[in-house]
């Protein structure tokens, strides 16, 4: 391969180990946004920034996550038809560390590569403007500028931080960096969108090695960190699990304080692209088709006299009257209603949920396991009982309990049940019986979904009474 060639591809890196919280109740910390399913299409925000990314002039992405979203992202980008390797962050260190991991890695496949870091939850329209501009930021980044992607304001906005374009860099579209500007007041970012300063949408570009450069002048300790954790980084299945005690060492702070807003080399390219950071439900409503009442409804909803409002349910009847301007979002264990001006609150709301000790701040009722899925039906004194779903191939963990019996009843699917060393197959309207402190486990051999419906008995039902002994996950 010649020189060229080598050098003229894009190394994609994802950051995909953000909460979400601003979207809650839908997102959550247990799943949050860029996993979930908010657009027409059927897929995820990171699905679709994988798909962006995937074909020519892209080489396999690096996707950087926190380690309880391993099995989603590993399940999302089997389903995306992507192979990439899979970096776990053994705890968040904001974007400055996990930049610096991408632009390590990418210098080993390539000293001299351009990189691409983009977060997992945005929504782009318009991918082909969207390569575009990429290839032509990548041609500045390649002669040493770290390039970043300036979004045209479609409104002033006080949730975004600007960028103050200077003298063309010799690319359509590419300047140089005057300025960055803090998130301003309504009055200041009503007078940067009229002087034509571009939305900081916090996706770069830039030669691994410059931005390596750059961290060593500017960040030091943030790249020693993720050096040594990197160095000391163990495999895990099909993982790369970075060491937690160098990682630790990090300091938590963004690649905008870090280097950004230091470095001489900063430029930027105006994007042609459609984007939104989809951070609030506001945001969500602003990238939906209304009705003719100016409403976004999803979901078993009816609403009367209701006007400029979005009102999305995922399971219960919801219905709205003589409102406007609101956002309703209802799920089985949680409801939200805000007036969409209130919209971006609601990451307080969740802060405060927390200190109230409301388990439905953090965690779905579904919850998810490289398995498949799980989902509490309903709970009482000395009982549980949950909708499981294991996927085709999957198979949960050899263990036992202490403290219950489960009984199991297959309603779609084969199950492959193993107790105490006994293997039996379970179908349709069949069950099991699985005694207190009995050695079982659970296989799905079939090409369908197995679903079946588990009843615990017993003193105590909570998830700290599994004794892993065995686990094809590596998670005993």
């Amino acid at each position: 391969m010649s020189d060229f060639d080598r050098h003229a591809s894009i190394t994609p890196i994802i950051m995909a180990g953000g909460s979400g919280t601003r979207l809650w109740p839908v997102s959550r910390e247990t799943m949050p946004k860029q996993f979930i399913t908010l657009m027409e299409d059927g897929r995820s925000t990171f699905q679709e920034t994988l798909r962006r990314v995937t074909g020519p002039g892209f080489t396999r992405p690096i996707v950087v996550t926190g380690n309880d979203f391993r099995f989603v992202v590993a399940e999302q980008m089997k389903a995306a038809g992507v192979e990439g390797e899979i970096v776990l962050e053994p705890q968040r260190r904001d974007s400055a560390a996990a930049v610096a991991i991408g632009a390590l890695m990418g210098f080993e496949r390539d000293p001299e590569s351009v990189c691409l870091v983009l977060a997992a939850d945005h929504v782009v329209t318009g991918t082909e403007q969207f390569v575009a501009n990429c290839t032509a930021a990548a041609k500045v980044a390649r002669e040493g500028r770290i390039m970043t992607l300036g979004i045209v304001p479609t409104q002033p906005s006080t949730a975004y931080g600007y960028i103050e374009c200077g003298t063309p860099l010799g690319v359509e579209g590419a300047f140089d960096i005057d300025r960055f500007v803090e998130k301003p007041d309504a009055a200041h970012a009503q007078e940067y969108v009229a002087q034509g300063f571009l939305w900081n949408g916090g996706n770069f570009l830039f030669r691994a090695d410059t931005m390596l450069e750059e961290l060593e002048a500017y960040a030091p300790e943030v790249l020693a960190a993720s050096r040594a954790a990197l160095a000391g980084g163990t495999r895990d299945l099909d993982f790369l699990r970075l060491d937690a005690a160098a990682f630790a060492l990090a300091p938590k702070i963004s690649i905008d304080y870090a280097v950004m807003e230091k470095t001489r080399r900063a430029g930027v390219m105006r994007a042609t692209f459609g984007w939104s950071d989809i951070g609030s439900w506001d945001s969500i409503y602003d990238i939906k088709t209304a009705d003719a009442d100016g409403n976004v409804l999803e979901g078993p909803v009816s609403v009367l006299g209701t006007n400029g409002s979005l009102v999305r349910s995922e399971g219960p009847l919801t219905t709205v009257i003589g409102l406007k301007d609101v956002v309703v979002v209802a799920l089985t264990d949680a409801v939200l209603v805000a007036a969409k001006s209130e919209a971006p609150r609601v990451k307080e709301l969740v802060a405060q949920l927390q200190a109230q000790g409301y388990g439905e701040a953090t965690d779905h009722l579904r919850i998810h396991r490289p398995w498949g899925w799980y989902q509490r039906i309903d709970i009482g004194d000395r009982f549980q009982v949950k909708h499981i779903c294991v996927h085709p191939g999957g198979t949960l963990s050899l263990q036992r309990h202490h403290h219950r019996a489960e009984h199991w009843v297959v309603v779609h699917g084969t199950a492959q049940v193993t107790i105490d060393g006994v293997v039996k197959h379970y179908h349709e309207n069949e069950a099991a019986y699985l005694p207190i402190g009995c050695t079982h486990r659970m296989h799905n051999p079939g090409k369908i979904d197995l679903k079946i419906i588990e009843v615990q008995v017993g003193s105590y039902t909570g998830e700290d009474d599994i004794v892993r002994i065995e686990d094809i996950y590596a998670r005993s």
